[in-house]
């Protein structure tokens, strides 16, 4: 038997087989479209994300030589998108970074409640409850009729397998859900939402759903008896695959720091009990659009650059413009300070042929500084960091994170997302999410903090701080 997972994020599908002991066999990916519009708004259409996931599903079963009755379970994890399936509403899938709700998430911050004491006190609008309050109010014939409203990772299980299960996870950590109390009915009467509609049993991420319906099955094209559980938001499932026992960076789309043991306090967001393993809470502290930010500085250049191609052009030359520095905060600032409307700073951009690689690295040093203060700012001092995501793949990246936070970074060379939610799809077989979790465990590889870049990255660090203060005092001045 093979197990399948497949992972969502912001632009691509990717899909993962792996043997129940936890080797991965196969990966590919397929990507999709972003649809934005005017008013901080972007969306996803949910027919695309669907195809997606079928053709990278069908190139990993190509490339490990399996037939469909080869895969026995399957789980999905994505970004909390919201998808809206309603006719006429599109695209019907709110993108997780999708900023309309900026109104509603103020005034349900300004409640008392113990869903916004665990969403930091400041509720972002990039949590589902904000995007529900703004469709009651620029839709509300869509939450009259009952529409189903679901998480992206339930809805890819729903659309597997007819089921209306919910994540716990998702629940948990972005809808007004209480783990062992429920949905806060009392919350929802407040925000006007109290005839909202939220049908569906609340599982723990690795329960058993059930086996693929028959038309999952013939859309994924995969066999019926292969059995789906239930999945968890991208991040979640990157801290469940990372190196264990040690707080989680997943530095993707944007960047996240998953510990568990963290009280509640501003800026961040939980702790949610149960929201990976039983018995066990998270909490995370997060940056906004770190990989998207560079995503953004690599679409400057007039040719063809990867990112790849982009990082080794700068690991073989001296470190440049140590004079720029860089607050990355370009879709706001989740923690410490909990803006949406935060903005990211340059000092002293210059022209040149380098120029835009310089721009690029000190962007990505100024990404690894704000890491840094999210870390301070959950409480942690940690010697080791296990690091997952996409900018996890580069040497230099995981060199700069050990450089500015001063721990270890240890990072499996396989996919921590992708083997995350292959731990939840293989669960129900392998005796529970915390035995998968062993069976699943790989070696990883240890970056060590290099001494000589210390005096460096304390004067970058000094810098950041200063910089944030004259960032307040500007938008003082300016009235803002």
């Amino acid at each position: 038997m093979l197990i399948a997972a497949v992972d969502v994020g912001s632009a691509r599908a990717r899909a993962g087989l792996f043997t129940p002991d936890g080797r991965l066999v196969a990966r590919a990916s397929r990507g999709f479209a972003t649809h934005p519009s005017p008013g901080g708004q972007a969306g996803f259409v949910f027919a695309e994300i669907w195809n997606a996931v079928a053709e990278a599903l069908a190139e990993a079963r190509r490339m490990a030589g399996a037939s469909p009755a080869d895969i026995g379970a399957l789980a999905f994890d994505a970004t909390c998108s919201l998808v809206v399936d309603a006719a006429g509403f599109g695209p019907d899938v709110i993108a997780w970074h999708d900023h309309r709700a900026v109104a509603e998430a103020a005034r349900m911050s300004a409640l008392d409640h113990p869903v916004v004491t665990r969403a930091g006190g400041r509720v972002s609008p990039e949590m589902q409850t904000p995007k529900l309050m703004w469709l009651n109010a620029h839709r509300p014939e869509i939450i009259a009729a009952g529409t189903p409203i679901r998480d992206l990772c339930d809805h890819l299980a729903h659309r597997a397998t007819g089921a209306g299960v919910r994540s716990l996870c998702a629940a948990a950590a972005k809808w007004p859900y209480l783990p062992g109390q429920g949905w806060a009915r009392d919350l929802l009467g407040l925000l006007g939402l109290g005839g909202l509609e939220l049908p569906g049993r609340v599982l723990p991420a690795g329960t058993a759903i059930g086996p693929l319906s028959a038309q999952g099955a013939a859309e994924l094209g995969l066999d019926r008896n292969c059995v789906v559980a239930v999945g968890l938001i991208d991040a979640f499932a990157g801290a469940l695959g990372a190196a264990p026992d040690m707080p989680a960076l997943i530095a993707g789309t944007s960047n996240c720091v998953m510990a568990s043991g963290v009280p509640a306090a501003p800026a961040l967001w939980g702790p949610y009990p149960g929201a990976i393993l039983p018995d066990e809470d998270v909490t995370e502290g997060g940056q906004s659009a770190t990989g998207a930010t560079l995503e953004q500085v690599r679409r400057l250049y007039p040719g063809p650059e990867t990112h790849e191609t982009i990082l080794a052009r700068i690991a073989a030359r001296p470190e440049p413009e140590p004079g720029l520095h860089v607050l990355p905060d370009l879709k706001g600032n989740r923690a410490p300070f909990a803006d949406p409307q935060m903005r990211g700073v340059i000092h002293g951009l210059a022209t040149g042929a380098d120029g835009l690689d310089a721009l690029y690295w000190r962007t990505a040093v100024g990404v690894a500084l704000g890491t840094r203060q999210v870390i301070g700012h959950m409480g942690l001092a940690p010697a080791r960091i296990a690091m997952a995501g996409g900018q996890a793949r580069s040497a230099l990246l995981r060199q700069l994170y050990a450089d500015v936070t001063g721990a270890e970074i240890h990072w499996q060379p396989e996919d921590a997302v992708l083997r995350g939610t292959a731990i939840a799809a293989a669960a129900p077989h392998l005796g529970g999410i915390r035995a998968a979790r062993a069976r699943f465990g790989r070696e990883v590889q240890v970056t060590h903090p290099v001494p000589a870049a210390r005096e460096r990255r304390i004067r970058d660090w000094r810098i950041f701080l200063r910089m944030q203060e004259h960032r307040a005092e500007i938008i003082e001045m300016s009235g803002g």
